[in-house]
Formats: structure tokens, C-alpha cells, sequence
């Protein structure tokens, strides 16, 4: 599994984390932040996640507000948290960072919501990132 695979799961991990805890995403990072001081060998992986983690934190109204409008019939709230942390970590990396191409970062999260979701999860994460993609080029 690629760094940049790790990265994702540990970043849907904090975001995850912080959504169903109630926690800032702040209180998150740090003990993530710490518990990664101890495990150097995972120090590629901790990077990225935690550039997801700012980037979604940055960015979060613009994604949230996106997330809403594509996911028909759903708002942020009836989404299975799994599902929400998913998309805005996605949604991060298909709007704002341009080394990971569209298709990768759709890719990689249809296998998350595959692995830690619903059965339709994957199916439905793919739908809304397909359509946040087509917004994205406009």
C-alpha cells in the first residue's frame, strides 16, 4: 500500500474521529501529532494525512457546501459519518491539490467507503466526487 494510501486512511481516521466525537479537528491532529513522533517509520504517511486534515479544515464550507448540493436526496447530517468524512477528504484533494489526479482520488475513496462503509456507500461516494469533479472543471 502506497504512502499516500496510508495518508487517506489516517486523515478519514481524524476526520472521522473529530465528527463523531465532537472534537476540533485541532484536538485531533495534536494526539495524532504525538502518537506519530513515536512511529517514524510512518512519517511519510502522517505528512499527507495531516495536509488532507488542514486542507479540509481550511476549506470546509467551500467542500461541505458542494457535498450538499450533489448529494441528492442527502443532507451532510443523514449521511453516515463515514461517508461525510470521506467526501470532504476527497472532495479536498479532487479541488485542491492538483498532484493527485481526479481519477485517483475518486478511486482511492470508492475502495475507503468499499472497506468501511455501507454496502451503497461506495456507489454513492463515487456519484457525488463524480459530480464535484465535473464542477471542478467548469
Amino acid at each position: 500500500m502506497s504512502a499516500r494510501s496510508k495518508a487517506r486512511k489516517r486523515a478519514l481516521d481524524m476526520l472521522f474521529q473529530a465528527d463523531v466525537r465532537g472534537e476540533s479537528l485541532e484536538t485531533i491532529v495534536e494526539a495524532e501529532a504525538k502518537r506519530a513522533a513515536g512511529e517514524p517509520d510512518r512519517e511519510a504517511s502522517w505528512l499527507y494525512a495531516r495536509e488532507i486534515v488542514d486542507g479540509v479544515a481550511d476549506h470546509r464550507d467551500e467542500i461541505d457546501e458542494l457535498i450538499a448540493s450533489y448529494a441528492q436526496g442527502w443532507t451532510l447530517e443523514r449521511m453516515p459519518n463515514v461517508d461525510r468524512a470521506l467526501l470532504r477528504l476527497s472532495a479536498w484533494e479532487v479541488l485542491h491539490n492538483p498532484e493527485v489526479p481526479t481519477a485517483v482520488a475518486i478511486d482511492e475513496a470508492v475502495e475507503l467507503a468499499k472497506e468501511y462503509s455501507t454496502d451503497d456507500s461506495a456507489r454513492f461516494v463515487n456519484g457525488v466526487l463524480g459530480r464535484i469533479a465535473q464542477h471542478a472543471q467548469q
